[in-house]
């Protein structure tokens, strides 16, 4: 298939031609709030996963999904709900963000997070931390500040020292489940259960009753990274963005081929400037992440509270809720 510009996706919308790629939206009737959640997407068969391991997935994603969706219930903020989901998230060692996020090459920590509000399009991102309990924290004191938008490595190690931000060991963050997968990583023995984490990442998204959007992710990175290596995850624009006027995105997958399709600033200009419902631009730019040579999805909630998932893997962990009462949990392509 031929690769067609971003700009021809703006002045044909209706007529772009998309890869195979998974999308289920929800589109309610103006829903008072609304939130979606991922734990990441990857290689995910049924025939791959115990009882016990899927249980235990979909009550971690459900904990998480009632805890945010308890804030915009309530009355709170978007900003709020998707903090607390992803705080949740990163302290879940199934999850790779915070403790048991997956290991770099020589068997390190390095987390990255960002976080972006729709209002004012405000935005912090910190990358190559490991420190810090809760890196999603960490970015919303990026924001906070203000004076810049995304610090890394020592810098933001150093600025995270005036801040009241709980600080833990290397070893609190490090599991036994990632350093074996590190170890058969080193050996290019790749099992099923380290392909589905290589890329993972956790993220949310979320509409509040002010109409406010909210977007966030964190995430440990790829098993056996090199070099400092940033992925999307923190990249405004890539990974995480939010703006009133269209949507909010999370994303997760192979970072290199959402930042050279910088994913999430796209969907939002393909609703903002062609009318596309999130679904539809979701899977655009999943399509154009598959036409690069990519994988991975896409969460997406928009200005009226629709809530959508997008990937051309066989899973994604996510979930979604919304005032009108949907509450959702999925892991595999078919349960949608």
């Amino acid at each position: 298939m031929p690769h067609h510009s971003r700009l021809l996706r703006f002045l044909i919308p209706l007529c772009a031609i998309l890869l195979p790629a998974h999308a289920a939206a929800h589109d309610p009737e103006q829903a008072e709030w609304s939130i979606a959640i991922h734990g990441g997407a990857g290689t995910l068969q049924r025939d791959a996963i115990t009882a016990e391991r899927e249980a235990a997935y979909t009550t971690s994603l459900q904990a998480a999904l009632d805890a945010g969706a308890a804030i915009l219930r309530d009355g709170g903020t978007s900003e709020d709900a998707v903090l607390t989901v992803i705080t949740l998230l990163e302290d879940d060692p199934l999850f790779n963000a915070g403790r048991g996020a997956v290991l770099t090459w020589d068997g390190g920590i390095s987390h990255d997070a960002s976080i972006m509000l729709g209002a004012d399009r405000s935005a912090g991102a910190i990358a190559g931390v490991s420190t810090i309990r809760h890196p999603i924290l960490l970015a919303r004191a990026v924001m906070e500040d203000g004076r810049h938008v995304f610090l890394s490595g020592e810098g933001a190690e150093e600025f995270a020292g005036d801040r009241e931000l709980e600080r833990a060991d290397t070893e609190f963050f490090i599991t036994p489940s990632r350093q074996e997968a590190l170890e058969r990583f080193r050996a290019s023995e790749v099992a099923v259960e380290d392909d589905e984490h290589r890329f993972g990442t956790v993220g949310a998204v979320a509409r509040d009753r002010a109409g406010n959007l909210a977007a966030g992710t964190s995430t440990g990175g790829m098993t056996g990274k090199r070099w400092d290596r940033i992925g999307d995850s923190p990249i405004i624009g890539a990974g995480t963005y939010a703006d009133n006027r269209a949507c909010a995105v999370s994303a997760t997958g192979s970072g290199e081929y959402f930042i050279r399709a910088v994913v999430a600033k796209s969907i939002c200009d393909l609703m903002l400037l062609s009318g596309m419902g999130p679904d539809e631009a979701g899977d655009n730019l999943i399509a154009e992440v598959e036409e690069l040579g990519g994988s991975g999805g896409v969460i997406v909630v928009s200005a009226r509270g629709e809530t959508a998932f997008s990937f051309n893997t066989s899973g994604m962990y996510r979930g979604r809720a919304d005032s009108n009462g949907v509450n959702e949990i999925g892991i595999f392509a078919d349960e949608d």
